[in-house]
């Protein structure tokens, strides 16, 4: 699977690393830690439907936030889809607490690959265990567990499963290096995202397996923005250009003038171009997104939204302003920020907590800013595909 890297980097590439760093750290300094947190929170759960539905799985981000509360559909097919969603998240969720606390952590290690899809299996029904092989056999897919079958994809003919204990340790070699700087990590995580693909490791899972790695990738390199950004729904998005771009990777070395390695250092030049520019697009969408004026604005219209139908109180608006720009209010200030007097200060805080707009770690304790499925196409706009807005009906 030579070269690992892009020889002979062009100026280009470089130049969309070092703007990747740029703007995705601009990004994390956005927001309010606590705020920041909130808008994580739902960051995750639209990597989940994003890489999902890149699969051809297309659960609303509703039917996943019910999930992730373990209210299913009692319709078998909806209940399978919103498992295989709560699994995407719970599994992220591991993923990045587990970074936090082993920050040494080998994320291109065999065990480490096997432990994320090992999670990840283990939480699917059981009908998305079962796969055909080209060969025309059902197998049931082992969490955790490499393939013991040769596959294909499209084109592509991976790797035998003998060999592919080589082709790992290679992997985790190159890509594990720490002698790689900032620079370096931004183009590797593109580089090892198409070449975990190409080893396709796993008898099925692997595109899902494959991104969360990336995204542990960008979070152990803090490059992902604190949570803030997900290259899933540039990919998703664009997606028939991402699958032309991992096979333009697949390919063979085309002639002498494209590297020394077994496949083309063009391919892999045009992949790794291709995953920065998505990757910068999405940071630059986040960004329009958390503009804290026009966050405001947003969140203030959908209380007069809701006012007008008599929803909410129009003074809602200032708490959930507060909140955001605070990370956390004492419920002792409802009544000064809403300048409403105490007692109707404190039933407008009531209805914010009962619609989950504001969340509040103990009964009594300060409250925070939240941002249910059901406002996201209110408060972000464009963050799922129109017609999939998770709105209030």
């Amino acid at each position: 699977m030579e070269p690992m890297f892009p020889a002979a980097q062009d100026a280009g590439l470089t130049e969309l690393a070092i703007e990747v760093i740029r703007q995705s750290a601009a990004l994390s300094a956005s927001l309010h830690p606590v705020s920041r947190r909130a808008v994580a929170e739902l960051v995750r759960s639209m990597n989940s439907y994003y890489s999902n539905l890149i699969e051809g799985h297309n659960t609303h981000p509703i039917d996943i936030e019910r999930a992730l509360a373990k209210d299913f559909s009692h319709d078998s097919a909806k209940r399978a889809l919103q498992m295989e969603s709560a699994a995407h998240v719970e599994v992220q969720r591991l993923i990045e607490k587990r970074l936090a606390e082993q920050p040494d952590l080998d994320i291109c290690a065999m065990d480490f690959l096997r432990w994320v899809h090992r999670e990840f299996y283990a939480r699917l029904p059981e009908e998305f265990r079962q796969v055909r092989t080209p060969a025309g056999e059902d197998k049931v897919v082992a969490p955790g567990e490499f393939r013991q079958v040769e596959v294909s994809v499209g084109r592509h003919v991976a790797p035998a499963f003998r060999s592919l204990p080589e082709f790992l340790a290679r992997f985790q070699a190159v890509y594990a290096n720490p002698a790689l700087n900032t620079v370096d990590r931004v183009v590797t995580a593109a580089a090892s995202h198409h070449r975990l693909a190409w080893i396709h490791p796993f008898l099925d899972g692997n595109g899902r397996v494959t991104r969360l790695i990336t995204h542990a990738y960008l979070v152990k390199a803090r490059i992902d923005g604190h949570g803030l950004w997900i290259v899933s729904r540039g990919l998703a998005r664009n997606h028939a250009a991402y699958l032309a771009a991992l096979a333009g990777a697949d390919t063979h070395r085309q002639d002498d003038l494209d590297g020394r390695g077994n496949l083309s250092n063009r391919g892999l030049l045009d992949f790794c171009t291709f995953f920065l520019q998505i990757s910068l697009d999405q940071i630059r969408f986040m960004s329009n997104l958390l503009e804290l004026d026009g966050l405001q604005r947003r969140i203030v219209g959908y209380v007069d939204r809701q006012a007008g139908i008599g929803k909410l109180q129009p003074e809602a608006g200032f708490l959930l302003r507060e909140a955001l720009l605070r990370g956390k209010i004492p419920r002792g200030e409802a009544a000064r920020v809403t300048g409403r007097p105490e007692r109707s200060a404190r039933r407008i805080l009531k209805e914010l907590l009962e619609q989950n707009l504001l969340r509040a770690e103990t009964e009594k304790g300060p409250v925070r800013l939240a941002f249910p499925a059901r406002v996201a196409g209110y408060y972000f706009p464009r963050l799922y595909p129109e017609g999939v807005e998770a709105n209030e009906e």
